[in-house]
């Protein structure tokens, strides 16, 4: 990891499962090279929404009819990266909430898809164009499965701010860009076998509080990032001394008041990102909407043959 060019796919679990890829891109050395397929609306959140798009993340639009070209295009941009680079892409298309769960059930009841228990139901439109694009020049597609242990509280924004901890267990698994069917049938169906696969992977580790009998491997913390925090923190302080000792804003009035203005600006900015994050307010995914034109697939037997 961290040596290649990947496309990630990963369930969408928790509010924070962008931080759980920042974390895992960074313990493999890749984080400045990392990119992640987004909605429109996240390039406007403070601060975090604003590095994303510095960042040249792909924002998509939720429309297939304007986002088939983005999202060629943003990828065609790709295929000389100097360095090895991570696409993440949420195929689920919004946020795990059991209201959403609910509805992904509802509507593979009645189009005889496998029911889902613990993912919604992928979009495959997304994934299909992206291994289209990549094919010649990504070896590998990392599949990775986001759960919370039962010990832990669930991560929010929230709880990042208030520095209270979270666990969350990631299980990643390799797979050849090669081995994947030509046809786009085949490939969407691929997508969407992954993802019967990892409801049964996240079955067992709801059971066992674990995804598998083996050793969980510590990635560890490199040290070169904590030194470039301890860096720009060291800078960011020494010039704000400097700033405030030169300019005397806090030995008025004037300087007093705006400074508590910039502090509510800043405190109003963080509180839309806490809401922003909560799962209960993204937009509920339109499953049937998007899935109807299609004639789907029978996922039974590959799901027998999954377990």
């Amino acid at each position: 990891m961290g040596k290649e060019h990947a496309l990630v796919i990963s369930n969408h679990r928790s509010d924070i499962d962008w931080l759980v890829g920042w974390v895992s891109a960074q313990r493999s050395g890749c984080l400045g090279s990392t990119l992640a397929v987004m909605k429109k609306s996240s390039k406007f959140l403070p601060v975090i929404g604003w590095s994303m798009w510095f960042s040249e993340y792909l924002f998509l639009e939720r429309s297939w009819a304007k986002d088939e070209s983005t999202l060629k295009s943003g990828i065609q941009q790709l295929s000389d990266f100097p360095l090895p680079f991570w696409l993440a892409l949420f195929v689920e298309g919004t946020r795990f909430t059991q209201a959403k769960l609910l509805a992904a059930q509802e509507y593979a009841t009645s189009t005889g898809l496998s029911v889902p228990r613990n993912v919604l139901i992928p979009r495959t439109k997304g994934f299909v164009s992206a291994v289209s694009h990549m094919r010649s020049f990504v070896p590998a597609i990392y599949d990775i499965t986001v759960a919370i242990p039962k010990s832990s509280p669930a991560p929010t924004m929230l709880r990042l701010f208030k520095g209270q901890p979270s666990v969350v267990h990631v299980h990643i698994k390799r797979h050849l860009m090669k081995e994947l069917p030509e046809t786009d049938e085949a490939v969407a169906q691929w997508c969407r076998d992954i993802f019967v696969a990892k409801d049964v992977l996240l079955d067992k580790h709801i059971a066992e509080d674990s995804f598998s009998d083996q050793d969980l491997q510590d990635t560890g913390r490199p040290i070169k990032s904590l030194l470039v925090v301890i860096s720009w923190v060291c800078l960011v302080v020494a010039g704000s001394v400097k700033f405030l000792q030169r300019s005397s804003l806090l030995s008025s009035w004037k300087g007093v008041a705006f400074s508590a203005f910039g502090l509510a600006v800043v405190t109003a900015l963080m509180q839309i990102l806490i809401q922003f994050s909560q799962s209960e307010r993204s937009n509920p995914a339109k499953i049937a909407r998007a899935k109807s034109k299609n004639k789907g697939g029978q996922l039974e037997a590959r799901n027998d043959k999954q377990q």
